[in-house]
């Protein structure tokens, strides 16, 4: 599987270091999700988990490794340790990890000698360092290394701010060839779901002929093969993927590869049309590929197939939807489609949603806009009290689209509660729309400063 076709262009970030320092936590905070995509090809990917991230508007591909052991003790350190430097050589920035409650050890020496071989960008993190006295002492602890050093709490935040810009301030700018290829393809929409819901079917269906294998056979579709077309005066890229299985049913060989190849086609779609099968309802599997395709950043559609075979009334179709609702309260704000993609029943309506959520997708809301926004919904709910200390949020911007990502500086990240986090969350959606797509908030460090007759985010 070649790398450059599945990532277009986009620049890699390594987290690398010893077991257990933390690199899992900080490659979950960069990438803003819970739980990572396990690349688990054995010889390839084994151990090395990828995601897409996003930082003040440049995208990259973030790595992490499973651990960098000095003298490997068993035949899963060594793997480790290979793909510790297989991510290493493929990377266009790193990111050492070290443990500010532990001295530096051989491996981290080891390590380190290794990066500067390389001539990357490196970026010393040392993790754990949840307040003054801790940074203060990491600082101490690790300054004979020589090289710049980035206190950070990569449970809390602390610190991973400061960390990002720099990274991805040395990654390499795209080229406007670059820029343009990605701009040709127009609006790039991913066909997911799983085995047999009549993906290709759909796709054959939209594009006018039998570009793919459409059989009833669970799994004839191997490859995820990219076709670029005009409809209205709008260019669209479709991606037909292979059925995305559990993880845990995933047998290795060519269904293993079909399902990396389809989640990655997540990982660099726009939109997402996640298929379900009618006449068997929703399943457990179903929900399984929305939840990717949730975690891929997208925006998504629901699509509901094989709506000409169900036996209905005029309650058929809102009883499905409550259902699913019910169901899927994770994707409630995403709109759903009841269609034949064998007959061709209402697929012409698709592209009217897929227009609709794009614009959604690529929103950008004005800062003051947002910080007037911001007011009206402290006012209403105040911010938490968490051990005597209340969360103050000092003001908000926009700091991605595709998927809108709003960062809030706020006085300490660690003070943001999950309850008001989704609060907040609610009522963006309330006030700006965002229909089918997902609303990332990312919580930042802002210090106290003097007062100044400006609020900060009109300052020069």
């Amino acid at each position: 599987m070649k790398r450059e076709i599945l990532y277009r262009h986009l620049p890699i970030v390594a987290v690398v270091g010893r077991p257990n320092v933390g690199k899992s936590t900080l490659f979950n905070r960069i990438t803003g999700r819970r739980k990572a995509v396990v690349l688990d090809t054995p010889g390839v990917t084994r151990d090395r988990n990828y995601h897409i991230a996003e930082w003040n508007g440049t995208r990259f591909l973030t790595v992490d490794t499973g651990g960098y052991e000095h003298e490997p003790t068993s035949e899963l350190s060594a793997l480790m340790r290979e793909q510790t430097l297989l991510a290493i050589e493929e990377a266009d920035a790193i990111i050492l990890l070290l443990d500010s409650r532990e001295p530096m050890h051989p491996t981290d020496d080891e390590v380190i000698e290794l990066l500067r071989r390389t001539a990357k960008p490196v970026f010393v993190a040392v993790n754990k360092c949840d307040n003054r006295e801790q940074r203060l002492a990491a600082i101490s602890e690790f300054a004979r290394l020589g090289l710049e050093l980035y206190p950070i709490s990569a449970l809390h935040g602390h610190g991973t701010g400061d960390l990002l810009d720099a990274v991805v301030a040395s990654l390499p700018k795209r080229t406007e060839e670059e820029e343009a290829a990605e701009a040709e393809l127009g609006i790039r929409i991913a066909v997911v779901g799983r085995p047999n819901v009549g993906k290709s079917t759909l796709v054959n269906r939209i594009l006018g002929f039998e570009r793919t294998i459409a059989s009833p056979v669970p799994g004839t579709t191997r490859d995820a093969i990219d076709t670029t077309f005009r409809l209205n005066d709008k260019i669209y890229t479709l991606i037909d993927t292979a059925g995305i299985r559990r993880r845990g049913k995933i047998e290795r060989g060519a269904e293993n590869l079909s399902v990396l190849s389809a989640l990655m086609s997540l990982e660099r779609c726009d939109i997402a049309l996640i298929l379900v099968d009618a006449t068997e309802g929703i399943t457990d599997q179903d929900a399984h590929v929305a939840g990717y395709a949730v975690d891929a950043g997208c925006g998504c559609i629901i699509v509901v197939n094989k709506w000409d075979l169900v036996e209905k009334d005029e309650t058929t179709a809102g009883a499905f939807v409550k259902a699913l609702r019910a169901e899927w309260g994770f994707l409630k704000h995403a709109p759903v489609i009841h269609v034949s993609a064998l007959t061709g029943q209402r697929v012409e309506r698709l592209f009217q949603l897929v227009d609709r959520v794009y614009a959604e997708y690529t929103k950008e809301i004005e800062t003051s806009t947002l910080n007037r926004w911001l007011q009206k919904a402290i006012s209403h709910v105040s911010p938490p009290v968490r051990q005597g200390r209340q969360l103050k949020l000092k003001y908000v911007v926009q700091t991605g689209s595709k998927p809108p990502t709003f960062t809030f500086f706020v006085n300490d990240p660690a003070l943001v509660h999950y309850s008001y986090e989704r609060y907040l969350a609610n009522q963006l959606r309330q006030e700006f729309g965002f229909e089918g797509v997902p609303v990332r908030l990312r919580f930042r460090e802002k210090a106290e400063r003097a007062r100044s007759k400006k609020p900060p985010w009109a300052e020069d």
